[in-house]
C-alpha cells in the first residue's frame, strides 16, 4: 500500500520543536543504516500546533542493536521488548517495527498475549490502535508518512481505530479507556462505528491486566476536563465494569434525566482544573480524593463512622495501591472535620498530611457550600479554657470561715467556718536523710502519736533508735535550718 506523503511544506513540524535528545537518537541510528521515524503522539501533537510531553521513536533495528548503540540504554519488558535510552532523569522509548499479531479463528479469543513479531513500518503503523497515532515523521527527508488516514481524521476531529474496531477493541480492552481519553484531551468525537464496538466490548475490560487499568484510569483522570472523560466512561458502560460503586453512586445522584454534569462528583473533579492548566499536577491521592469525597460523604452521613473504609476496602480489590489508598483515606476524614469545624480540626494543622488536606478542603468546599474563611476564623478563635497546669484552686475550704472576723467552728453566727487551702509539698526522691555532728542519721517524724517537737535518731551502732529533741516543734523552719547547720559546721 503506498501510503500519503506530506512534505515540509505541507506540514507544521519543524525540528526546532523537538527534543535534542530525541533528535541525537534518530541521527544516530540512521547513521548506523537503520532507518528511523518519530512516531505516535508526539507526531500527532506537532501536527495540532501542541507541545508533546514526550517522544517515541521508532526503527528497523531489533531491541538488542539499539542497545549496543546507546551505553546509557537498557532493555524492558517481556511481552513488548522496548528500549529506554537515558539522559539524566529523562528517558526516551525506543520500539523496533512491529506487524500486527496472527489472524485468529472467528470465536476464539483475539486479545494479543505475544507482540513481538518485527516488521515493516507499513505492517508497524496498522497494528497502532487509532489512526491519529499512527503517523510517522522522516527526519532525513522531513516528511510526514500516513498509511492509515491519519492525517484526515485529525482534520476531521475523529477517533477512529485502525481496522476493524471489534476485532481492535478485542485484541487490548485497554484501548477502550484510551479512546475516552483522546477524545476528551483533543476535544474531538469518537466514531460511530468505533463507539459501537466499545459499547460492545466493554465487559472485556475484565480480562485485561490490573495495573495497566489502574495507571489508565489515573492518565484519563489527570488532566483538565477529566470530568468529561467520567461522564463518557459512563455512557459508554466502562465506569461500571473498572469502578462499580462510583458508577451506581452517579447515577443514584444525577438529577433529571441523569445529567452527570450537576453530580457533585463532577464539580469535585473539575475543581482540579485549574490546578492542572496551572502546571501543578495532582498527586493520585488527591485525584482519588476529589474522585470518590461525595461518596464518602454520603456513606459517612448514612452509614456512620463503621463504614468509613468502605471505598478504601473497594479500591484495593480493584488493583488500587496501599499507600495511595491509605492517603487518600487520610485527605477524606481530614476534609470532612475542616468542613465541619469538629474539636479536632484544630490538631490537623499539625499532621504532615494537613497542606494537601487543606488543597482538598479548598477545592471540594464550594460544591457543599461550605466557606473556606469560616474554616480560618475557627483556627483563629483561642481555645476557652485555662490551661491544665494553671488550674485555679479554692482559697479557702469549709471549716473555718470566721477565723479572720473573730468567730470559731460552731459560732452563734452559723457561718461554717473555712480554713485556708495549703498547697501539698511534693519531695522526690524518698525521706530526706540527714547526719549530725556524731554520724548519726537524723529524719524527721511528723507521725501523730510521736511529739511534733522531737527527731528520730538512729546510731550506726545501735540497733534501738532514741529520741532526741534538737529543736522545735516540727514544721518549725527554724528547728530544722539549726540542725543543717549543724551538720555543716560539724562535718561526720
Amino acid at each position: 500500500m503506498q501510503p500519503s506523503i506530506l512534505e515540509r511544506s505541507k506540514h507544521p513540524i519543524s525540528r526546532r520543536d523537538i527534543d535534542p535528545n530525541v533528535l541525537k537518537i534518530l541521527y544516530r541510528l540512521i547513521a548506523a543504516d537503520y532507518f528511523a521515524y518519530l512516531v505516535g503522539g508526539g507526531v500527532r501533537d506537532l501536527m495540532m500546533g501542541r507541545r508533546p510531553k514526550d517522544f517515541d521513536v521508532a526503527t528497523s533495528a531489533h531491541p538488542q542493536q539499539v542497545r549496543d548503540l546507546f551505553r546509557n540504554s537498557r532493555l524492558i519488558g517481556r511481552r513488548f521488548r522496548l528500549v529506554h535510552v537515558f539522559f539524566g532523569p529523562q528517558n526516551i522509548e525506543v520500539a523496533t517495527f512491529r506487524r500486527r499479531a496472527e489472524d485468529v479463528p472467528e470465536g476464539d479469543d483475539p486479545m494479543i498475549r505475544h507482540d513481538n513479531t518485527f516488521g515493516t513500518p507499513e505492517e508497524d503503523a496498522f497494528r497502532r490502535d487509532f489512526t491519529i497515532n499512527a503517523l510517522f515523521y522522516d527526519p532525513r527527508s522531513f516528511q510526514v508518512i500516513d498509511y492509515v488516514g491519519g492525517v484526515a481524521d485529525l482534520e476531521a476531529r475523529l477517533i477512529r481505530t485502525v481496522g476493524d474496531p471489534d476485532v481492535r477493541m478485542r485484541e487490548d480492552p485497554v484501548r477502550m479507556i484510551r479512546a475516552v481519553r483522546f477524545a476528551t484531551k483533543l476535544d474531538f468525537e469518537i466514531e460511530p462505528a468505533t463507539r459501537a464496538a466499545i459499547e460492545r466490548h466493554s465487559g472485556d475490560l475484565a480480562k485485561s491486566s490490573v495495573p495497566r487499568l489502574v495507571e489508565e484510569i489515573f492518565r484519563t483522570l489527570s488532566f483538565k476536563g477529566a470530568e468529561r472523560a467520567l461522564f463518557q466512561m459512563e455512557q459508554l458502560g466502562l465506569l461500571e465494569v473498572l469502578l462499580p460503586m462510583l458508577s451506581e453512586h452517579l447515577r443514584a445522584t444525577a438529577p433529571g434525566a441523569g445529567n452527570l454534569e450537576d453530580t457533585a462528583t463532577a464539580r469535585n473533579l473539575a475543581a482540579l482544573g485549574p490546578m492542572i492548566e496551572s502546571g501543578n499536577d495532582p498527586s493520585r491521592p488527591l485525584i482519588m480524593a476529589c474522585l470518590f469525597a461525595d461518596l464518602h460523604r454520603a456513606t459517612v452521613v448514612n452509614g456512620g463512622e463503621d463504614h468509613r473504609l468502605d471505598v478504601v476496602d473497594f479500591l484495593r480489590e480493584r488493583g488500587f495501591s496501599r499507600a495511595d489508598t491509605d492517603q487518600m483515606r487520610l485527605l477524606l476524614e481530614a476534609a470532612t472535620h475542616m468542613m465541619t469545624q469538629s474539636r479536632l480540626s484544630r490538631r490537623l494543622v499539625r499532621r504532615p498530611y494537613y497542606p494537601e488536606a487543606r488543597r482538598l478542603f479548598e477545592l471540594i468546599a464550594p460544591t457543599y457550600g461550605v466557606e473556606v474563611e469560616a474554616f480560618d476564623r475557627f483556627l483563629a478563635e483561642a481555645p476557652n479554657h485555662a490551661p491544665r497546669h494553671r488550674r485555679p484552686l479554692p482559697a479557702m475550704t469549709a471549716g473555718t470561715v470566721g477565723r479572720e472576723s473573730g468567730d470559731s467552728p460552731g459560732s452563734a453566727t452559723g457561718t461554717p467556718a473555712i480554713k485556708p487551702l495549703r498547697r501539698r509539698r511534693r519531695h522526690r526522691g524518698g525521706r530526706r536523710r540527714r547526719f549530725n555532728s556524731h554520724g548519726s542519721l537524723v529524719t524527721a517524724t511528723d507521725s501523730p502519736s510521736s511529739p511534733a517537737s522531737d527527731f528520730v535518731k538512729t546510731s550506726a551502732t545501735s540497733e534501738e533508735p532514741m529520741q532526741v529533741q534538737v529543736g522545735g516543734a516540727i514544721g518549725d523552719d527554724a528547728a530544722i535550718n539549726e540542725a543543717n547547720r549543724d551538720t555543716l559546721t560539724n562535718p561526720r
